[in-house]
């Protein structure tokens, strides 16, 4: 008969302990505006089971942990809009919440040159204990407002905010900010024209990269499959690296987002 190993120093930590927190922050939770806002990107906190995935410190001042600037951003463009605000507090490279697990760059072996060898030589229970204790309830707490606000009659707008790095494998990025839209073109579109009429930005549509169905979840999933109006935004991040440059994108797109959705309202949709 085979003994069952009921050694609890042999049994593997629990990827989340009560001092990790929890994976999904609210910044705002009753917005009554149609604007639900979600931050894919927003933290870069690494579960104490994972030490840090090996890394110095230093490596999580970087884009390569956290989408820099969108917190504060967000945060402030959820009061100006009454938005509803969800964000993510884990670290992209524990798991990345904007690809479908599975997907090469879900739980990245190497970003930007920099190599992570906790996440190359993860267990599958491993990956599978990310995906269900930091990806799965994220998805979940967003997945699960949109039906309530359904449910309460409430109108839904979906806004994925990100950032980007200014250089990325060698090239300096021109864009100030850019659009991104894939199935569900209309507010995209609209956003487009108003950012590119305000005469003092770079824009970019679908840049630094094209919102895809194979490569991005949260717009994809939870927004073109319900139907919702959608969009993604990518604001370069030496542009909000500091407070004073996140309340004054914040101020520029509660200008621009509502009148981007009149417009497309204008029209008919």
């Amino acid at each position: 008969m085979i003994e069952k190993n009921t050694n609890p120093a042999s049994a593997p930590a629990p990827l989340l302990s009560p001092a990790d927190g929890e994976p999904v922050e609210w910044l705002r939770r009753d917005g009554r505006s149609p604007w639900l806002l979600v931050v894919d990107h927003a933290g870069r906190a690494v579960p104490q089971a994972l030490d840090r995935l090996g890394l110095p410190d230093s490596e999580f001042e970087r884009h390569i942990a956290w989408d820099i600037g969108v917190r504060g951003v967000s945060e402030t463009l959820a009061v100006s809009l009454d938005a509803t605000t969800i964000a993510q507090r884990f670290s992209r490279l524990v798991i990345d919440c904007n690809r479908t697990p599975g997907h090469p760059t879900s739980i990245a072996p190497v970003s930007d040159h920099t190599p992570i060898e906790r996440n190359r030589v993860a267990s599958a229970e491993e990956r599978d204990a990310r995906r269900d204790l930091i990806f799965t309830p994220y998805q979940d707490a967003i997945a699960a407002e949109i039906a309530r606000r359904q449910a309460a009659g409430q109108d839904t707008v979906l806004v994925a905010v990100h950032s980007f790095t200014p250089r990325m494998n060698g090239f300096d990025r021109p864009w100030h900010f850019g659009v991104l839209f894939n199935h569900e073109r209309r507010l995209g579109q609209a956003l487009l024209r108003l950012a590119e009429a305000e005469g003092d930005l770079v824009v970019g549509e679908n840049e630094p990269y094209a919102l895809s169905d194979v490569d991005d979840y949260t717009v994809p999933v939870q927004g073109e499959r319900r139907g919702l109006l959608c969009v993604e935004l990518e604001i370069r991040q030496d542009l909000i690296a500091d407070e004073a440059g996140q309340r004054a994108w914040a101020d520029r797109l509660s200008r621009l987002l509502p009148a981007a959705l009149a417009a497309v309202r204008a029209d008919g949709g």
